[in-house]
């Protein structure tokens, strides 16, 4: 990606390429070759010592470019190629992405003097490949109620990234509405209903305990009727098996269907980025569930299994629409693969 172009992302982006590669450093660790890592930290450290204390943080820069000479040219054997293979399993991009993505570095390396920025430079294109350089947005008609039924199990930040969604679309002058639809647990109700007011956007909560069907038959009703641009919808993540909650998301989603059919809706799970092939295997049951249309990846930020990403975009087909990369209210973001793979080098 040019500097042209990373600089286009700023705004309400900010410096999201530096938090980025922050919130991805561990992911990266698994990436790329130790030493050069190793080699890049010192090269920066020394750097940033003759610089003032206000620059004492320098941005993260590409481990081949900060390689000594000896490490740059450590050559691409069969040992090098195993390590990266490994690495990349512990980054959780799964069997099933990384051993054909290794298979094909071996034959593209296969009798070239190649390097570990030969390998960072394949990596990458490949990578791109996988995610696609084209971001994912979520999906937006004007003059319609616009329904998002957000799913995720308990614990993986579902109901706050569907308080920092609502923020965020409040911010643009969107009119939004939360359904408090996780009826089995008083404590999320309460927790979306704090979100409502700190965003200051309405919501529909029915007494603890009460049909989520109910909930959501209302709460579209009154969307319809008051001319609401966005109906945020959260669900239960929890009941007493995995059968029970399927059930209850798929009555969710024919109520929708029954009363919303005309309107545009997106079914967006929100996974936890450090459970990783847990995550993948999460993402395959709700999308037999609720068909999904995105997902919303949390918690980023100190999880070396990044990779899943890849993983999800290669075996499911689901795209990653925003992801969050802190505790901030503005720190759900749009998830741009540009960015992400530029990121992880």
């Amino acid at each position: 990606m040019s500097e042209d172009n990373i600089d286009k992302k700023k705004g309400f982006w900010g410096t999201t390429l530096t938090r980025l590669k922050s919130v991805l450093a561990k992911t990266k660790e698994q990436v790329q070759d130790p030493e050069e890592l190793a080699q890049g930290a010192e090269t920066a450290a020394a750097g940033a010592e003759s610089q003032t204390a206000a620059a004492s943080q320098p941005e993260p820069v590409k481990a081949a470019a900060a390689t000594s000479v000896a490490t740059a040219h450590k050559p691409v054997d069969e040992e090098y190629i195993e390590a990266l293979e490994e690495r990349l399993i512990k980054a959780d991009l799964g069997l099933p992405t990384v051993e054909p993505l290794v298979e094909a570095l071996r034959q593209e390396a296969r009798g070239k003097n190649w390097t570990g920025k030969d390998v960072d430079d394949f990596l990458k294109k490949r990578f791109h490949d996988l995610l696609g350089k084209t971001a994912n947005a979520l999906s937006f008609k004007e003059g319609q109620v616009n329904i998002y039924m957000v799913v995720g199990v308990n614990g993986v930040g579902k109901t706050t990234s569907i308080g920092k969604l609502a923020a965020r679309l409040k911010s643009q002058g969107k009119r939004v509405l939360l359904a408090a639809g996780d009826t089995f647990r008083a404590a999320a109700e309460s927790q979306l209903e704090i979100w409502s007011e700190r965003a200051g956007v309405d919501i529909v909560r029915l007494p603890d305990g009460s049909d989520p069907g109910a909930v959501v038959f209302q709460a579209v009703k009154k969307a319809r009727d008051e001319k609401y641009d966005v109906l945020l919808i959260d669900t239960a993540g929890r009941l007493h098996n995995k059968v029970n909650l399927m059930d209850e998301l798929k009555k969710i989603r024919g109520v929708i269907e029954k009363h919303a059919g005309d309107l545009p809706m997106e079914s967006l799970l929100v996974l936890d980025a450090s459970t990783g092939q847990n995550g993948l295997q999460q993402a395959k049951v709700f999308q037999e569930a609720t068909g999904l249309t995105g997902v919303i990846l949390t918690k980023l930020d100190g999880t070396a299994k990044g990779g899943v990403v890849f993983a999800i975009s290669r075996e499911l087909n689901i795209p990653v629409k925003l992801m969050g990369i802190g505790e901030k209210l503005d720190d759900l973001r749009d998830f741009d693969p540009n960015l992400f793979v530029e990121a992880l080098f």
